[in-house]
């Protein structure tokens, strides 16, 4: 479960985050809807450790509640950014990784991973020389090496073909069915209501709205949604 306070985040004078408060049950699939700048990624980043709020509190329940600091070990992070290293091979960058969280993983073991990011043949080469789908598949398998309970998805499908999405979709939704808790921002309607148990939207720093998605019908939250950043806009 994860527990957030209201949280708020200022970078100078802007406000990120304004008093934002949610809870995410165990093995729930969130999906964060919002403009750019509305704060998906900062709550994000401050959900997987990466940043610190100004104020409020965040707990993470593993065995017990945590900061998100204590946490890092059981969350997994992917974001559009793969964080690979280009002259590394894709077992290189692996292997880095599994260093870090001090997994004792043999070639084996980590061929094994790569093939089930469908890169079987190429796991010798350079990840310069990967697709942009091929690289974030990668960064599937690094995100996830370390089998978290708990995955924090930072618009994962941006600049994925067909292909790649289908395939990250068909990932995510097996995590999910096995009960890890997945927390997504996503501007793609469709694929973040498909895949949500629950859907948030962030707009100016906190939550505009809050819906399971059995409530509501894809065609009624677009409707709404639409309406809602028209408000907003309208607003200034």
């Amino acid at each position: 479960m994860i527990e957030v306070q209201g949280v708020a985040k200022y970078f100078g004078r802007f406000s990120a985050l304004r008093d934002l408060s949610v809870t995410v049950r165990e093995g729930e699939f969130v999906s964060l809807f919002g403009r750019n700048g509305a704060g998906k990624t900062t709550l994000l980043r401050i959900l997987a450790g990466l940043t610190r709020p100004s104020s409020g509190d965040v707990r993470i329940h593993l065995s017990g509640p945590r900061s998100p600091q204590e946490a890092r070990g059981g969350m997994g992070y992917l974001s559009h950014n793969t964080a690979l290293y280009g002259d590394l091979t894709a077992v290189e960058n692996l292997r880095f990784y599994a260093n870090l969280f001090d997994l004792a993983l043999d070639e084996a073991e980590l061929d094994k991973r790569i093939q089930l990011v469908g890169l079987a043949g190429r796991e010798k080469e350079p990840v310069r020389n990967y697709s942009r789908g091929m690289q974030q598949r990668l960064a599937i398998a690094r995100a996830f090496l370390h089998d978290p309970s708990i995955l924090l998805l930072d618009e994962p499908f941006t600049g994925l073909d067909q292909t790649g999405t289908e395939f990250l979709k068909d990932y995510l939704s097996r995590a999910h069915g096995r009960g890890k808790t997945c927390v997504m921002a996503i501007h793609d309607a469709v694929l973040g209501y498909e895949l949500a148990d629950r859907i948030l939207v962030i707009e100016s720093g906190g939550v505009a709205m809050d819906v399971a998605r059995r409530s509501v019908s894809l065609a009624e939250f677009q409707q709404r949604y639409r309406a809602l950043v028209k408000e907003r806009s309208d607003a200034g």
